[in-house]
């Protein structure tokens, strides 16, 4: 446990706080944060789930249908969950509202946070080519399914309302189609193909992905801490549900589920801890371009990352508990 504070928990709250001084003294702004979340988005995490993933075996796809099955489940039925929640017990609360607390508390930021912290922690037990299948699985979910599904909800609220900035009824397919023509959906899936097509990845040509591949983790916790220091904090009830929904309700759903499916014990670990990464920024992204949810979106992020300090640790504590009770 002194390992894992020490080695992936305190280097991202060093390397978060670091940002957040630059944003706090006009260093960077939003802005800048954006054009880092683009590189790491579009080039850093791509690289490092294709590379990671092609050196692969087909044994070792086949092993993590379980892992595919309960990420799926899991992650989406805690989406839905939240934007239900959030739709019927908050009056106020429009369905563009609740989709975008869905796409917040109902995701982790796996994009962003994924390799940062699983991989110091497992790379030494598992591989970095495991720890890559589940951030690609998981970011694979919550970008080409979640987001596509927030945003269909959140357009048709949009649309009932009359505030669809478009001012044109859109495709319920768009947002999937737009979702998968993005590096960080594709890439992953490219690397999983020519896996079960055979194909050997020549090991010379790893290097080229790696050197970019290696600026994820670093550049998405240092654009983090950029984007919260711009962020205005308030607190009230739904931005603690929000974060209760993120920190405790996910991470044990994929507990439970992974312990019913007989994951493998590292696989689940895995997938516990990521399930308890923060919110997903593109949801405060996608509250920000459409003026919905911004305060109350971005509040509770940033208590979750406060809170995720003491829950991922006690998440793989709790996880090493139950697979050894069950």
């Amino acid at each position: 446990m002194l390992h894992i504070i020490l080695y992936a928990i305190v280097p991202i709250v060093v390397v978060m706080l670091a940002g957040f001084i630059s944003g706090k003294k006009g260093i960077f702004t939003g802005e800048d944060a954006k054009k880092f979340n683009k590189v790491v988005l579009d080039y850093a995490l791509p690289a490092a789930l294709f590379v990671s993933i092609v050196q692969s075996s087909r044994e070792d796809l086949a092993k993590d249908i379980r892992l595919t099955l309960v990420s799926l489940i899991g992650i989406m039925g805690c989406f839905m969950l939240v934007y239900f929640i959030f739709k019927y017990c908050f009056k106020k609360n429009t369905g563009a509202d609740a989709a975008v607390s869905a796409l917040i508390s109902g995701s982790p930021t796996i994009g962003f946070l994924g390799f940062a912290v699983l991989e110091p922690i497992f790379d030494s037990t598992v591989g970095l080519p495991a720890v890559a299948l589940v951030v690609a699985i998981v970011g694979i979910v919550v970008n080409a399914v979640g987001i596509p599904v927030g945003l269909s909800l959140m357009n048709s609220s949009l649309d009932k309302q009359g505030v669809n900035k478009t001012g044109k009824k859109e495709s319920a397919w768009k947002p999937v189609l737009h979702a998968l023509e993005q590096p960080v959906a594709w890439a992953p899936i490219l690397a999983v193909i020519l896996v079960l097509c055979g194909l050997k990845w020549p090991d010379w040509l790893s290097p080229s992905f790696n050197l970019i591949a290696k600026a994820n983790a670093s550049m998405a916790v240092f654009s983090a801490g950029i984007t919260l220091s711009a962020i205005k904090f308030s607190m009230n009830w739904q931005v603690i549900l929000g974060s209760i929904m993120k920190m405790i309700v996910m991470p044990l759903v994929i507990l439970v589920l992974g312990l019913l499916f007989k994951m493998d014990p590292e696989n689940l670990k895995m997938l516990v801890v990521a399930a308890a990464l923060p919110p997903a920024f593109s949801g405060i992204i996608i509250a920000d371009e459409n003026d919905t949810y911004v305060a109350t979106g971005t509040s509770s992020l940033t208590l979750s990352v406060i809170l995720f300090i003491g829950f991922c640790p006690l998440w793989i504590w709790l996880t090493d508990v139950a697979i050894h009770a069950f």
